[in-house]
């Protein structure tokens, strides 16, 4: 990789220094409606991608620029951003004025004045885009936990501290979650496994909602969330920021300290996360488990505390047509899982030992780490841009419980093992990642762009237990893109793309003997888990859109094929899922799932109100799920439920609605709502719908802002009132779920103290202490409810200075 890397430098290098040519200066300042010089904000020339921050005295410069006339957006938080066609002339300095934004309650859905708004404008799938503010004002255990605020978001939680994000009724490796350009990969496949991301260290988080394969590649079927670090710092300029983060329920405490400087065109950055937390309390003092009743001690979830300390740094280079950033984070975690429901009878838990303490990692237990190195590059000429990035990243998954012996296992973990008994499994995947794009204008009209991904990944397996084989899988795949701007208000574009890829399953045995009967005789044989396997998956698909945009209103239209390649676990696993009491079966024979989907948007928006429906209908001609069987697993022991993954026709329809209405300067009014139906149309199971479906939902919104006070600034208080319908369109195992009503309160402003500001968010979430269970919960299957009260506090301190520029 390291040779890539310097041969994709290289040639780059050498293309950019070949290419003379004329280039010209861009210059201005930005300022509030009182002609204040406003520092920090963000001003991108659309037309090349290429961006700068306002300096302390509001000025920017772009002084070789391959191109005259072009598109500039100025964007800052708490302003309407600006977006403004310009043609540069030599020595000129451009004033631009930057209005206070009334941003709606319903922050990211669809806000006034906001970069998403122009991002929805120019682009036919529905996107959403939030910043760092909005993740702080709903902090939540995890940052998928932050974004179910969003419409068509949810997810699937494991305890108070892990979750995986779901868009529209879709999740696993069906949504693609994209860090600084590059796809995050773990061990997307497990219920039980959470997302390894610092919610910290996240500055924008985009959100795609629908197929978007042609950009990402085939696990992006459901989606992407695309999460950017926080922005390049400002020219000459040293700092840092404080996070401090408490939660009552439970007994959360976090911090956050970066550090960040830049000189000239040379920057660094560097942060470090601590999180620590105890069981989390539940509205509830006993859970039935089955046919068991356990007591919980002070209605605290037994074991499932937890802890994270994640460290990030990136240093870069940065000139007006070359860029190049490196990122290296490692994210470390451990958390217990809830004791009464982990592969042993619930009630052998020694409750003695596991209540002794709210803040002990008993077993069993789950650690993780995850390092990440990402270099990105972005090359830009006269009438074209190109992005490459490279990507290492390695994840270290294990999972240790008391050794118990089930089926044919010895009694007691035998002597000389050569791995440790009380490690039940472990994941150790390596991942190698390549994108290059390549953007070229032509006519100021059109955008084509060009893109190549590559991933190799490898996958070893160690422990006691057995799911899934080792494996390793790469994947190639080819892209192009038209963007046609016909008019300011109607724009055209087009996709193809071609992906190519190879499983490789290993063979594995067990490493203990059973009794193997054949033609009467009884032997004994380390058997067969999973047989040695090597598939090829290829694929075109494509993607069509159409945006116009008159006036105060916006429609959007896209219609498309992706597809998704089988994963290891849905051909080859063989073992028993300890999270969900199940045996589950892979299919060698699986075929690629194929999807078509239609999206489409409709939006008007005034001066008082902002009102939009995103509608989608999709069809699988072949989607894969898990299909519970009439078996029942004897061979090992425990008598479970045996799954098989099979395939069928799948029909889902649905979308999000919101709306908001500003009464006053001060006083907003919003809703969003969103519905989901899914139904298989062929198989065992035809008429049923798909695991994990959220049922229809919607918030009800109250929100009093910019409020100026003594000591403090913007001030804001806004009320939630979340409602959830019964979901009883289920598949078995899961059980019906019924509705629940929740309220949610949050305030907070910019405190202000001599020179220092800091940013205080409080929340306080399910003020009544209701009891309700959330359909798509990693513990739903087993009654626990979701967590009860909940006081959330967030303070920021931002600390920057300017350095001396000589």
């Amino acid at each position: 990789m390291n040779k890539i890397a310097l041969c994709t430098l290289a040639l780059s290098f050498c293309c950019t220094c070949a290419y003379s040519q004329s280039y010209f200066q861009f210059r201005g300042e930005v300022m509030d409606a009182q002609q204040q010089r406003l520092p920090n904000a963000v001003v991108m020339i659309v037309d090349l991608g290429l961006y700068d921050t306002a300096n302390a005295r509001g000025e920017f410069l772009f002084d070789s620029l391959s191109i005259s006339t072009f598109q500039v957006e100025i964007t800052l938080s708490g302003y309407e951003t600006l977006m403004k066609k310009m043609v540069a002339i030599k020595n000129e300095r451009y004033p631009f004025q930057l209005k206070k934004t009334d941003i709606t309650q319903l922050r990211g859905a669809k806000l006034k004045g906001n970069p998403n708004e122009q991002k929805d404008n120019r682009t036919s799938l529905s996107t959403q885009v939030v910043d760092e503010e909005f993740i702080k004002e709903n902090l939540g255990g995890s940052l998928m936990q932050s974004l179910e605020r969003l419409p068509g978001i949810s997810s699937i939680d494991i305890g108070s501290g892990q979750s995986k994000p779901v868009i529209r009724g879709l999740g696993f490796n069906r949504v693609v979650v994209v860090e600084n350009n590059v796809k995050h990969e773990a061990q997307q496949w497990g219920a039980d496994h959470g997302l390894e991301i610092d919610q910290y260290a996240v500055g924008q988080v985009e959100v795609v909602k629908g197929p978007a394969s042609l950009m990402y590649g085939s696990e992006a079927i459901g989606g992407v969330i695309d999460l950017q670090n926080r922005n390049v710092p400002v020219k000459n300029s040293i700092g840092g920021s404080i996070d401090l983060s408490g939660k009552t329920n439970n007994d959360f405490v976090g911090t956050s300290v970066s550090f960040f400087t830049r000189k000239d065109h040379f920057f660094a950055t560097f942060r470090a996360s601590i999180v620590d937390y105890g069981d989390y309390k539940v509205p509830t003092d006993s859970v039935a488990i089955y046919s068991y009743l356990i007591p919980l001690d002070n209605n605290r979830l037994r074991n499932t505390a937890g802890n994270e300390q994640n460290l990030h740094a990136s240093f870069g280079f940065i000139q007006t047509r070359f860029q190049n950033i490196t990122f290296i984070s490692n994210v470390r975690s451990k958390y217990g899982f809830f004791a009464n429901a982990h592969g042993l009878e619930p009630r052998n838990v020694d409750l003695a030992v596991h209540d002794a303490s709210s803040r002990d990692i008993l077993y069993p237990f789950q650690e993780v780490n995850h390092f990440k190195l990402i270099n990105s590059s972005i090359y830009t000429g006269r009438n074209w841009k190109w992005e490459t990035d490279l990507g290492f990243q390695r994840n270290d998954r294990q999972e240790l419980s008391q050794y118990v012996s089930h089926g044919y296992m010895p009694e007691v973990a035998p002597e000389g093992l050569d791995f440790n008994p009380e490690l039940e499994r472990k994941f150790q995947k390596d991942i190698y990642s390549l994108n290059s794009r390549f953007y070229y204008y032509q006519n100021k009209k059109t955008l084509l762009t060009g893109g190549l991904n590559a991933e190799f990944k490898e996958n070893e397996i160690e422990g006691r237990g057995f799911i899934i084989p080792a494996f390793q899988q790469w994947n190639v795949g080819g892209f192009a893109l038209v963007k046609y701007d016909y008019s300011d208000q109607s724009i055209f574009q087009a996709g193809v793309r071609y992906d190519y890829g190879n499983v490789e399953v290993f063979r594995h045995q067990d490493w203990f003997t059973s009794p193997l009967i054949m033609n009467g005789d009884t032997t004994k044989e380390n058997l067969e888990r999973a047989s040695s396997l090597n598939r090829n998956f290829s694929n075109f698909t494509w993607s069509l859109g159409y945006n116009y945009n008159p006036g105060k209103w916006s429609y959007q239209v896209n219609v498309g094929k992706s597809f998704r390649i089988p994963i290891a676990k849905e051909l080859a696993a063989n073992g028993v899922n300890y999270h969900r009491f199940s045996y589950e079966v892979g299919n060698a024979e699986l075929s690629p799932e194929i999807s078509y989907q239609l999206d489409a948007g409709i939006n008007y928006q005034s001066k008082k109100w902002n009102v939009g429906a995103t509608p989608f209908l999709n069809y699988f001609t072949n989607y894969i799920y898990l299909n519970p069987t009439s078996r029942f697993d004897r061979l090992y022991g425990f008598g479970n439920q045996v799954f098989e993954y099979t395939q069928s026709e799948v029909l889902r329809y649905g979308g999000e609605v919101h709306a908001s209405f500003d009464a006053t300067k001060h006083l907003q009014f919003g809703l969003i709502g969103e519905y989901i139906y899914a139904e298989q149309m062929s198989g065992s199971k035809k008429g049923f719908t798909l695991p994990f479906a959220p049922p229809a939902s919607g918030i009800i919104n109250v929100r009093y802002q910019q409020v100026q006070l003594k000591k403090v600034e913007d001030a804001y208080i806004s009320f939630d009132y979340r409602l959830s319908a019964a979901q009883n369109n289920i598949v078995p195992p899961e059980v019906v779920t019924a509705g629940f009503q929740v309220c949610n309160l949050s305030l907070g402003g910019n405190l202000k103290f001599q020179q220092q500001t800091m940013r205080v968010a409080m929340q306080l979430r399910n003020i009544f202490n209701a009891q309700f269970f959330n359909h798509t919960s990693y513990y739903r299957l087993i009654n626990v409810p979701e967590p009860g009260r909940n006081l959330v506090l967030n303070i920021t301190i931002p600390i920057q200075q300017k350095i001396n520029e000589q």
